[in-house]
């Protein structure tokens, strides 16, 4: 497996597949090809369909600025490789073809073509980890006596508490502008921003339920700021990066868990990167069980890691979380990362924390693994129609 770096990645919303991704390939391109007067780039599947909603169009205009930009809309199309294609066309003056190039987003800003993953820049490149299934990590950290974050720290370089240190304290910001914000939502819906008010008024509840009102305050927070296209950070996707810093927020602010944060987002990673690496974080491949699906377990073993939680209690954990996410659909309205996706961002935060405390309360031992459950989202997300993932044409998004 690769570094986790590649797991949190700071950057504009509201899509890590339908805007990150696009806009990096439109850079990468432009850079290959600057002697180009124009470009034509044709969306395919998935990212023509729900392509207008996430502004891919235009994160692949300010990719490839100043040059002038067509955007042909292909939904009709799906490519087998993945329902996220672009084909990239750079003109010369008299409109005749220069260069081209085929890559598809595969969620969670990564790129790839056919011929494999593009590199992203963020080192170190190529595999890091000598495993890719959790069985065999435990078996390892068993065999060594360590922890999950030990395991991570023993396999990444020394960059990666620095990375993870800078990740953390944009979460954190993020947050904090997001309860500060109340304006109505770009992009049609006409979705006022819920999380000022939210933070609020749990001010006037007891604090059994206050504790919840403010996770759901902070979940909103982040989720909100990305529908707006603000700087969020992935977790593991644009769509998803509500979860884990809210419970993350909530732990610091009201748990005293100041100082472990770094080490509860390794171990987060870590489950993260078993995810992409075996099954799928793209809600175009495999629906929202691949992205919010993901957040969660990010959030419950994170949870679970700082409450003290063992490693067999923390797969538990993990395995809770992805299994009671499964069969979960992307349809959202319009093709905006707003309904159901901010709201579903606050309920698996608290499915977070509710997880992490079945988990405690067992000694660990259950019956079916995080391997299992991992290959069992991937299956389920092949038999999912394609209408329910990130097309807007069927189930919620048929809004009447």
């Amino acid at each position: 497996m690769e570094t986790i770096k590649k797991i949190y990645k700071a950057g504009y919303g509201p899509s890590s597949s339908h805007t990150m991704g696009p806009n990096r390939a439109a850079e990468m391109f432009a850079a290959r090809t600057k002697a180009a007067s124009r470009y034509r780039v044709t969306l395919y599947g998935s990212l023509a369909a729900t392509g207008k909603g996430h502004h891919t169009d235009v994160a692949i205009t300010r990719g490839l600025a100043p040059k002038e930009v067509e955007i042909v809309w292909r939904a009709d199309i799906v490519k087998p490789f993945h329902p996220n294609g672009m084909l990239f066309e750079a003109l010369d003056a008299n409109g005749e073809g220069m260069d081209t190039w085929l890559v598809y987003s595969i969620g969670g800003g990564y790129l790839a073509t056919e011929e494999g993953e593009v590199p992203m820049g963020i080192t170190p490149e190529g595999e890091v980890y000598p495993h890719n299934t959790m069985k065999d990590i435990m078996d390892y950290i068993d065999k060594e006596g360590l922890s999950f974050w030990e395991y991570v720290e023993q396999c990444e370089d020394g960059s990666l508490w620095f990375y993870l240190e800078e990740m953390w304290q944009q979460m954190q910001k993020t947050i904090e502008e997001g309860l500060l914000d109340d304006r109505v939502i770009a992009g049609g819906l006409h979705l006022r921003s819920k999380a000022h008010q939210y933070f609020i008024r749990a001010s006037a509840f007891k604090p059994s339920l206050q504790s919840r009102a403010l996770v759901i305050a902070y979940a909103l927070a982040t989720s909100e700021q990305n529908a707006c296209g603000a700087r969020i950070v992935t977790a593991p996707t644009c769509g998803s990066s509500g979860v884990l810093p809210a419970v993350l927020y909530h732990l610091k602010k009201n748990h005293g868990f100041g100082d472990r944060e770094l080490r509860a987002m390794a171990t987060a990673g870590l489950f993260a990167n078993i995810i992409k690496t075996n099954a799928s974080i793209s809600g175009a491949e495999v629906g929202c069980q691949g992205e919010v699906g993901s957040a969660c377990v990010m959030a419950a073993v994170a949870s679970n890691q700082l409450f003290g939680g063992s490693p067999k209690q923390i797969e538990y954990a993990a395995e809770m979380a992805m299994e009671h996410n499964l069969g979960l659909t992307c349809d959202p309205l319009c093709g905006l990362v707003q309904i159901p996706c901010i709201e579903r961002n606050a309920m698996a935060a608290l499915r977070a924390l509710d997880i992490n405390i079945y988990a405690m309360m067992s000694d660990g031992q259950h019956i079916i693994s995080f391997d299992k459950v991992v290959k069992t989202m991937k299956l389920t997300g092949k038999d999912i129609p394609s209408l329910y993932k990130e097309t807007s044409l069927g189930g919620l998004a048929l809004n009447d």
